[in-house]
Protein backbone atom coordinates (compact mmCIF):
# COMPACT_ATOMS: atom_id res chain seq x y z
CA UNK A 1 0.00 0.00 0.00
CA UNK A 2 1.56 3.30 -1.21
CA UNK A 3 1.41 6.59 1.33
CA UNK A 4 -1.90 8.12 1.20
CA UNK A 5 -3.73 11.70 3.00
CA UNK A 6 -4.59 8.90 5.49
CA UNK A 7 -1.25 8.47 6.76
CA UNK A 8 -0.90 12.64 7.48
CA UNK A 9 -0.30 12.42 11.26
CA UNK A 10 1.64 9.56 11.33
CA UNK A 11 4.45 10.19 14.39
CA UNK A 12 7.49 8.22 14.30
CA UNK A 13 9.60 6.98 17.30
CA UNK A 14 11.67 9.56 19.12
CA UNK A 15 15.52 9.45 17.92
CA UNK A 16 18.62 8.43 19.97
CA UNK A 17 20.16 11.65 21.55
CA UNK A 18 22.29 12.92 19.08
CA UNK A 19 25.70 14.68 20.61
CA UNK A 20 26.63 18.43 18.42
CA UNK A 21 30.37 18.76 19.48
CA UNK A 22 32.66 21.15 17.42
CA UNK A 23 34.37 18.17 15.63
CA UNK A 24 30.52 17.44 13.96
CA UNK A 25 29.95 20.81 13.65
CA UNK A 26 33.84 21.85 11.93
CA UNK A 27 33.90 18.87 9.69
CA UNK A 28 30.06 20.01 8.36
CA UNK A 29 31.65 23.46 7.62
CA UNK A 30 34.34 21.96 5.23
CA UNK A 31 31.94 19.82 3.80
CA UNK A 32 29.44 22.97 2.53
CA UNK A 33 31.96 25.51 2.54
CA UNK A 34 31.42 27.37 4.95
CA UNK A 35 34.30 29.09 6.32
CA UNK A 36 32.54 30.54 9.40
CA UNK A 37 33.91 29.79 13.05
CA UNK A 38 33.10 29.12 16.68
CA UNK A 39 30.67 26.59 18.87
CA UNK A 40 27.25 27.60 17.03
CA UNK A 41 26.46 25.29 13.96
CA UNK A 42 25.58 26.14 10.70
CA UNK A 43 21.48 26.12 10.00
CA UNK A 44 21.41 23.50 7.74
CA UNK A 45 23.61 21.22 10.12
CA UNK A 46 20.30 20.41 11.58
CA UNK A 47 19.49 18.14 8.72
CA UNK A 48 22.32 15.52 10.04
CA UNK A 49 19.56 15.01 13.02
CA UNK A 50 17.28 15.46 11.27
CA UNK A 51 17.52 12.92 8.03
CA UNK A 52 17.94 10.37 11.51
CA UNK A 53 14.35 10.73 11.79
CA UNK A 54 13.60 9.81 8.41
CA UNK A 55 14.71 6.79 9.27
CA UNK A 56 12.05 5.63 10.35
CA UNK A 57 9.56 7.01 7.55
CA UNK A 58 11.60 5.45 5.08
CA UNK A 59 11.66 1.89 7.08
CA UNK A 60 7.75 1.96 7.19
CA UNK A 61 6.55 -1.00 5.20
CA UNK A 62 3.51 0.47 4.88
CA UNK A 63 4.81 3.27 3.02
CA UNK A 64 6.42 1.94 0.48
CA UNK A 65 9.16 4.48 0.41
CA UNK A 66 12.10 4.22 -1.26
CA UNK A 67 14.85 7.13 -0.66
CA UNK A 68 16.38 6.10 -4.35
CA UNK A 69 13.32 7.07 -6.02
CA UNK A 70 12.64 10.44 -4.02
CA UNK A 71 13.71 14.04 -4.52
CA UNK A 72 14.36 16.64 -1.41
CA UNK A 73 12.32 19.79 -3.06
CA UNK A 74 11.79 22.00 -0.21
CA UNK A 75 13.20 22.41 3.35
CA UNK A 76 12.25 25.43 5.77
CA UNK A 77 13.33 25.83 8.94
CA UNK A 78 11.92 28.13 12.48
CA UNK A 79 14.34 28.61 14.78
CA UNK A 80 14.07 29.10 18.40
CA UNK A 81 17.80 28.96 18.41
CA UNK A 82 20.85 28.07 16.99
CA UNK A 83 22.27 24.13 17.63
CA UNK A 84 25.44 24.49 19.16
CA UNK A 85 28.37 22.59 20.18
CA UNK A 86 27.35 20.32 23.95
CA UNK A 87 23.75 19.94 22.58
CA UNK A 88 22.46 16.93 22.82
CA UNK A 89 19.00 16.63 20.58
CA UNK A 90 16.21 14.30 19.63
CA UNK A 91 14.23 14.52 16.77
CA UNK A 92 10.39 13.32 16.07
CA UNK A 93 8.94 13.21 12.42
CA UNK A 94 5.74 13.97 11.57
CA UNK A 95 3.74 13.54 8.24
CA UNK A 96 1.78 16.78 7.95
CA UNK A 97 0.38 16.64 4.06
CA UNK A 98 0.47 13.87 1.11
CA UNK A 99 -0.61 14.25 -2.18
CA UNK A 100 -0.88 11.44 -5.06
CA UNK A 101 -0.73 12.34 -8.35
CA UNK A 102 -0.36 9.32 -10.76
CA UNK A 103 2.71 7.56 -9.55
CA UNK A 104 4.21 10.36 -7.96
CA UNK A 105 3.84 10.95 -3.99
CA UNK A 106 4.36 14.88 -3.10
CA UNK A 107 4.97 14.46 0.74
CA UNK A 108 5.53 17.16 3.38
CA UNK A 109 6.99 16.14 7.04
CA UNK A 110 8.14 17.84 9.85
CA UNK A 111 11.41 17.22 12.35
CA UNK A 112 10.97 18.34 15.36
CA UNK A 113 14.31 19.06 17.17
CA UNK A 114 14.61 19.69 20.82
CA UNK A 115 17.68 18.86 23.84
CA UNK A 116 16.90 15.88 25.90
CA UNK A 117 15.84 18.53 28.54
CA UNK A 118 13.12 19.38 26.71
CA UNK A 119 14.33 22.96 25.00
CA UNK A 120 12.33 23.36 21.54
CA UNK A 121 15.48 23.95 19.46
CA UNK A 122 14.21 23.69 15.94
CA UNK A 123 11.54 22.72 13.27
CA UNK A 124 12.47 21.39 10.08
CA UNK A 125 9.67 20.99 7.38
CA UNK A 126 10.20 19.11 4.26
CA UNK A 127 8.61 18.44 1.26
CA UNK A 128 9.15 15.04 -0.69
CA UNK A 129 8.90 13.72 -4.19
CA UNK A 130 8.16 10.37 -4.49
CA UNK A 131 8.36 8.54 -7.38
CA UNK A 132 6.13 5.08 -6.78
CA UNK A 133 7.84 1.77 -8.45
CA UNK A 134 5.56 0.50 -11.71
CA UNK A 135 3.47 -2.41 -10.86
Amino acid sequence: MPITPEHVGRRYPVTKPYLVNQAKIDEFRMAVGDRTTGPQAPGTFAMVIGALAWDGLFADPELGLGLHRTMHADQRFAWNRQLRAGDEIKAVLVVDKVRNRGNVDMITVTVDLSTTDGEQVCTATSTLIHTREEA
